[in-house]
């Protein structure tokens, strides 16, 4: 079966649903878009992970403040051309029809999106480039690295240490410090209570998603990875301003497609 530890999974899907509506919601309702405030030996040699760790969270918190999440989920789910490129043309490993096809998916939906979005945010975009690339770039760097003691635990509390300094440190040079100080919401409730579940949800996120990984398969990891992304781009609309058109669904289902064929190339090992 695809979909096995249906308890484990359900609420990886909960916790990723949740995590990206209240970052969204912090991003984009309330306007808090200040990502250096807001997310934060074989140790040193994970660091240039950790440093496009951060770059993940950054460009990402920067995107998807001017996307749609379906939009930034589908731009995101591209990545897996930068890993399917390496293992192809660096490994020159053999890469099967199916995979080149659902990988080509993933391509045309990412880069047709922006010029049938009618409503055409350049440095929404541009950010969510950088995003791919460094989401791309980490996924081709832990599987090149072979620890021998650091746990996928271990390697995440590494992450959020790194991220949580850097951006501290960058928040003033970057004019994110003062910027904030005007925030509208600065003393309201909400944006604390906002702040306060994404942090908590978002570490849940990464418990849930570190023990996932733990006990299932690849294949099986990816398919609660692909139906959390179904799930939470379904219900953004309802909850979310989203203007589409026929073309921009067409390129999100074109994204859908490409990954579901990743996720069969991934639990048939083709």
């Amino acid at each position: 079966m695809y979909l096995k530890r249906p308890a484990g999974g359900l609420a990886f899907c909960l916790f990723y649903l949740a995590s990206c509506f209240t970052n969204k919601y912090v991003l984009s309702v309330l306007k808090f878009t200040y990502p250096t405030l807001f997310q934060g030996s074989e140790v040193l040699s994970w660091l240039p992970a950790s440093v496009l760790f951060v770059g993940i969270i950054y460009a990402g918190s920067r995107a998807l403040s001017r996307l749609p999440i379906p939009v930034f989920l589908t731009v995101h789910s591209a990545a897996e051309v930068v890993t399917c490129a390496f293992q192809k043309f660096v490994q020159k490993e053999q890469t099967s029809p199916l995979k080149v096809c659902s990988v080509l998916f993933l391509l045309v939906a990412a880069v047709c999106l922006p010029l049938c979005d009618t409503q055409l945010d350049p440095n929404g975009y541009l950010w969510a480039l950088i995003h791919l690339i460094c989401v791309g770039a980490y996924k081709v760097f832990h599987k090149l690295w072979k620890p021998s003691s650091l746990s996928d635990l271990d390697q995440q509390y590494i992450n959020y240490v790194f991220s949580v300094v850097l951006l501290a440190s960058a928040s003033h040079p970057a004019g994110d410090l003062f910027s904030a100080l005007d925030f509208p919401f600065l003393y309201f409730y909400r944006f604390h209570s906002s702040c306060c579940a994404s942090g908590l949800l978002g570490f849940f996120l990464m418990l849930h998603t570190v023990k996932l990984k733990g006990s299932t398969t690849s294949g099986q990891y990816a398919a609660w990875s692909f139906l959390a992304k179904v799930i939470t781009a379904s219900l953004s609309p309802f909850f979310f301003v989203m203007t589409a058109n026929v073309l921009t669904i067409s390129c999100l289902v074109i994204s859908g497609v490409g990954e579901a064929l990743l996720v069969y190339t991934e639990r048939t090992g083709t």
